[in-house]
This record gives structure tokens, sequence and C-alpha cells, in this order.
């Protein structure tokens, strides 16, 4: 099967110190055969993503890993923008000249606050909060693909929970309706099944509502943040894939989604 991870951080984003290179070995001796670095990054000043990022040197760096590992990985060049429907104009003028394969599309704060101090400040609307953001972020913001589409229960399902999926299946509906109007598809992220959490980000009952509502592109990452994460539960991911009826992984190139099957 040809294995795709495309959510990676290395130590260009501002929580990871993993390499670059020990990424891609990793890669390759778990099966992967393409990749794509998608490094967090935001153009607001009050956000923690703020100031790490160096284009020139991670697109050097990139370039360097694509010769050294040219006959054994595929290596895209991503990125995680942090609530890119705010300050659009700042991202596109810095992002357009770049030339990108893949933009991921992320709400990592509510308020200029973390997803952790909203649930302190007022956690019985955190997810509807959380929710009305990402419908905001899918209506306006220059994306490929919604990140961890329900990231806000890795935060909340200690202490406050689980969301009901009935609950806020109407928003739901309304989020992956203007995706799919918007040609921007949907990850499934493999992080949550390597914490208590126990869950892809998002659960089963939203790929399997995105089908239903002849949503497509779909993307697979680890959401590595360290080598040893790179490629987990990837191919736990492919199999829900085609359990919820889907028979394409997508990859990027130059911003164009591209179906690779699934065997």
């Amino acid at each position: 099967m040809y294995l795709m991870d495309y959510h990676h951080h290395t130590n260009h984003s501002f929580d990871s110190t993993a390499s670059m290179v020990e990424v891609c070995k990793r890669a390759i001796e778990n099966g992967i055969i393409e990749i794509c670095f998608t490094e967090h990054f935001s153009v607001n000043p009050l956000a923690p993503t703020y100031g790490h990022m160096v284009f020139e040197k991670y697109l050097d760096e990139i370039r360097a890993c694509q010769e050294q590992f040219n006959s054994q990985l595929t290596i895209k060049a991503g990125i995680e923008l942090c609530e890119p429907h705010l300050l659009k104009n700042q991202y596109d003028e810095i992002l357009q000249p770049l030339n990108l394969d893949f933009i991921l599309g992320s709400v990592h704060n509510l308020n200029n606050q973390k997803l952790r101090l909203a649930l302190k400040e007022d956690h019985p609307t955190a997810y509807k909060r959380y929710f009305n953001e990402l419908y905001q972020m899918v209506s306006t913001a220059d994306i490929d693909i919604i990140a961890h589409f329900d990231l806000m229960k890795r935060y909340a399902y200690k202490e406050h929970g689980l969301y009901v999926f009935q609950e806020h299946r109407e928003k739901f509906e309304q989020i992956l309706k203007k995706a799919i109007d918007r040609n921007i598809g949907m990850e499934i992220n493999t992080s949550g099944l390597r914490t208590g959490l126990k869950q892809t980000l998002p659960s089963i009952e939203i790929i399997q509502l995105y089908k239903e509502l002849g949503g497509e592109i779909l993307t697979i990452g680890s959401d590595s943040h360290t080598v040893e994460d790179v490629g987990a539960n990837i191919a736990a991911a492919y199999e829900l894939a085609k359990h919820c009826g889907f028979h394409y992984i997508y990859k990027f190139e130059k911003r164009q989604p591209i179906p690779v099957k699934i065997v």
C-alpha cells in the first residue's frame, strides 16, 4: 500500500525538536512512501507560534532532504496555519510567493487564548465556540485541509468529557458542506490514538458524515512532534478510511489534490 503521512513537525516548529533528516529516516523505516512537513505558522503576534518560522531555512532543509532521500521517499513542503481566516491578507502576502505543496488549517486559539484556557474560562460553551470558529475558518481561509477537526476534545476529554455528536451535528454539517463547496478536504489525524483519548481526530462519526455529504478529499497524518511518532497508526487510519467508504487518500502537489487508490 502507498502509505502517506501528511502532518509532521520538526525543530522548525516552536513545539518540536525533531530533525527533518531523522523524520525522513523513520518514515522510510516504517514503510511510508510519501510525507509532507507541516510546521506551525502564525502571523498573529499573540500566538505562541509567532516568530519561530524562517521560511528560507525551512525550505532549504526540505530541498536537502529531497535530494538525500530522492530514491526512497517523496517529500512535500507544507505548512499548518493557526486561525488562517484571521489576518488573511498577511498570510497571503507571505505564503503566495513560496509555492508550497500543501496547507493545513487549524484552530488552536479562541480570542487569542489557547484552547486549554478557553476551556478553563467557560467549559460549558467551549465546544460550541470552537466549532463556530472552525466554520469561520472553512468559510474564508485559503487552505487545503482541515486539520484535527475536533481538536478541542484533546484538551477537554479528561476533565470535561467528549462532546455529544448529535448535539453538534447541525454545525458539523454546515462546516463540512462549506468545506466541500470550497474544495477543502479533511484529515484523519492519528495523534489521539497515542493518548488516553484513544480516538482519531476527528471521530469516526464525523468522517462518516463527511462521506455521506459527498466529501472525498481525505489526507492522513500522524501529527508527529517527535521522531518516534512518525507514521504512528497510519495503517489503522487507512483501514478506518476504507471502513467509512473512502476509496482514495489524497496527496498534494503545488496545492493540487491528487487521489491515490487505497489497495
